[in-house]
Order: structure tokens, then C-alpha cells, then sequence
């Protein structure tokens, strides 16, 4: 996997890899990070795929990361419960 691009953003750290003919773009915040895979072929130019990343996209995204961190942590607090 080969980092191409970073995108700049106030709250998350935003990369995009390239990987068996595939964009992967990375939204992280925290420990927690977003994967969203898309073909080379489905967008013409970094540019177009930048300009995907809709501040309704970010918003879901942020909606997604706090429920990935509501589960992680009733998760953690069964990490010592014996089955």
C-alpha cells in the first residue's frame, strides 16, 4: 500500500493509498479510522475523488466514530467476564 496524498482537515487526519488498482481513503480520528475502497477506474483524477469528500460524508463519518467508540467501549468493559 503507497501513500499518495494527504488531505488537510481540522479534526481528522485524511490519507489516500493506492492498493491493487484501488484508491483507499482513510478518514482516522483518534484510534479509530474509516476505509472507503474505490477503483481507479470509478474516478478520473485525485482531484474528483477530493471533491467526494462532502461535509455530509465528514458528517456521517463523525456519526459513524462516535458509535464505533459507544461499542468499543461497552466492549472494554467486558473484557474480563468469563464466557
Amino acid at each position: 500500500m503507497r501513500l499518495i496524498k494527504e488531505i488537510p482537515h481540522e479534526h481528522y487526519r485524511i490519507t489516500v493509498h493506492n492498493y491493487n488498482a484501488k484508491y483507499l481513503l482513510k478518514i482516522e480520528l483518534g484510534q479509530f479510522e474509516q476505509v472507503f475502497k474505490i477503483g481507479e477506474t470509478d474516478v478520473m483524477s485525485l482531484d474528483e475523488l477530493e471533491n467526494m469528500m462532502t461535509p455530509q460524508l465528514l458528517s456521517n463519518c463523525l456519526t459513524r466514530f462516535i458509535q464505533m467508540r459507544t461499542d468499543w467501549e461497552m466492549a472494554f468493559q467486558h473484557k474480563n467476564i468469563k464466557k
